[in-house]
């Protein structure tokens, strides 16, 4: 694997066990750990499966889109290439991104202009049904409405944007006569294209019921943490809280969301009573599961698969992106 690779993988563990231990400590390192081996382990298979299923029903999502975009390569070609993305799910800046684009053109020769959009789309429709989910609870208890409003009305300020062919054609018209920018005009339209393929009504309600699904997975696996913690909680309670933190830590920017997730769920867990070596060690275990799962799989799957296309450049990566 790519030295670079590996670097950014690395610095993304340390910075969430920084971030792990910076809790721990601040709510009590002993009561945290006494809480860790009060959990019953036994469970963990049921939290992995219900993770795991999160990402399958991404994956046909992700399938969904290669045929929108008429994009021919195999089945098992498509399963490595989607799962070896999920590496990426905690690495810093423009890779995590460009990894699944890169892939396929290396497979089926497609420019990253046209399939870079797919990334955006699934990210898109995660961002809507997440919102959605979220705002059900905030109605039920009157909490963060103004926030979650905003981001809705943000996102479908987007979405009629992109839906909007004369008005996106006029501005890139506009980007393409600047001197740095008029050489990727051809790319630009082409991204555009592939997007609005992607985002029409019939893909994008069905898409986002289909995120709905998938993120309800990891909601169900929140709860369970709590219950098996003996916390008295509701799965609406759940899914409010770890899609309001999901959402938290996708607008912060942050790789997976690092440092705003898992500050969101402690926060929201002992604002509710909750104690706080639970709400500590609950937020590690949910985070292991969701995100550094993904990671592990990602990786396996990226060195599998790797056998197969070569080694990953870094380098090449972000030329693919120019």
């Amino acid at each position: 694997m790519d030295a670079k690779f590996t670097r950014r993988i690395i610095l993304a563990i340390v910075f969430a066990l920084i971030i792990y231990l910076g809790l721990s400590l601040y709510f009590d390192i002993e009561s945290v750990v006494t809480a860790f081996t009060k959990f019953s382990w036994i469970y963990l298979p049921l939290l992995l499966l219900l993770a795991y299923l999160n990402y399958i029903t991404r994956y046909v999502k992700w399938e969904y889109y290669l045929r929108k975009l008429n994009i021919k390569i195999t089945g098992k070609e498509s399963r490595s290439i989607f799962f070896s993305g999920l590496a990426m799910s905690a690495t810093p800046g423009k890779l995590g991104e460009l990894l699944k684009s890169y892939l396929l053109k290396k497979i089926s020769g497609e420019p990253v202009s046209k399939t870079a959009p797919v990334i955006f789309a699934e990210r898109l429709t995660d961002l809507v049904s997440l919102i959605i989910l979220a705002f059900v609870g905030a109605l039920f208890y009157d909490y963060s409405l103004t926030f979650l409003i905003l981001a809705g009305v943000f996102t479908f300020a987007i979405i009629l944007l992109l839906a909007s062919p004369r008005i996106v054609f006029f501005i890139l018209g506009l980007l393409g006569k600047i001197k740095s920018i008029k050489p990727h005009a051809e790319k630009l339209n082409q991204l555009y294209l592939s997007t609005q393929q992607l985002i029409g009504t019939k893909a994008l309600l069905l898409m986002t019921f289909l995120s709905i699904i998938s993120w309800y997975f990891e909601c169900l696996a929140f709860y369970l943490v709590l219950v098996v913690f003996g916390v008295d909680t509701s799965i609406m309670w759940c899914t409010f809280v770890y899609s309001f933190a999901t959402i938290a830590g996708a607008l912060s920017m942050l790789p997976g969301g690092l440092g705003v997730t898992e500050g969101s769920l402690t926060i929201f867990m002992i604002n509710s009573g909750v104690p706080e070596d639970v709400s500590v060690i609950s937020t590690f275990i949910i985070r292991v599961v969701t995100l550094w799962f993904a990671i592990i799989l990602g990786i396996i799957s990226l060195v599998m698969y790797q056998r197969k296309i070569g080694k990953i450049d870094i380098e090449q990566i972000k030329k693919q992106s120019e």
